[in-house]
């Protein structure tokens, strides 16, 4: 019982709003600083350290747990088979490229994290119907003779990939705008492709906000 002059306590925080405190923590201290301390997250959380323990066994498994979702997330808002089914190879792997950049250009830091060991196993298979859909604009691409046929569609599409990292990480490290960025991963990627950058930048979609608050690609012939 408390009296006027003993305010009382405020109800205690059950597990479940403990672990989405402790996730939503993560996120902002892990984009500000890739490296930051569990036990700066868990004070951001208002936690201890050995609370973390309760919904977490290691530092890795919360990050692990930040980033699938993140992935998830992004994977979730990329064009479909569907989308991309009228365009040319060229034209589908700018835009899966846009798409991706305006996902993770404003969380550059943890986009980082996300591709690093031990995280990236996790995150490639959110990811492998994205790879998928890679793998099969670059096979057409070299069907067709306008990308590079000295490797097999597979390896391509690894290397397509390996390009667009690339320009996170110099992006990231140089603090590359957010247009710079997106004309810089859609040239990186076709160019890996084979495609010369001139012809390349004619490929680059615009990205225009949807209604749903993600990332609409709009073709050369939606804007004609």
């Amino acid at each position: 019982m408390t009296t006027p002059d003993q305010p009382a306590r405020a109800p205690r925080r059950d597990a479940t709003e403990n672990r989405a405190a402790l996730i939503e923590a993560a996120k902002t201290a892990l984009q500000a600083d890739p490296d930051v301390s569990l036990e700066t997250i868990a004070s951001a959380a208002g936690l201890s350290r050995r609370a973390v323990y309760g919904h977490f066994p290691s530092r890795d498994d919360l990050v692990r747990e930040v980033v699938t979702a993140g992935a998830a997330r992004v994977a979730g808002a990329m064009p479909t088979a569907a989308d991309l089914g009228a365009l040319p190879p060229a034209a589908r792997l700018a835009a899966i490229a846009v798409t991706l950049w305006s996902e993770v250009s404003h969380v550059r830091s943890m986009a980082r994290v996300a591709i690093r060991s031990p995280f990236s196993e996790s995150v490639a298979a959110v990811f492998a119907p994205l790879r998928a859909q890679v793998r099969d604009a670059c096979a057409l691409g070299i069907a067709d003779g306008t990308m590079r046929d000295d490797v097999d569609p597979a390896t391509l599409g690894r290397l397509v990939e390996g390009a667009c990292i690339a320009v996170l990480d110099e992006a990231t490290r140089s603090g590359t705008s957010d247009d710079d960025g997106r004309r810089m991963v859609v040239l990186s990627a076709l160019g890996m492709a084979g495609i010369d950058w001139r012809t390349a930048s004619l490929s680059e979609p615009a990205a225009t906000p949807s209604t749903t608050g993600t990332t609409k690609v709009s073709t050369e012939k939606d804007r004609a």
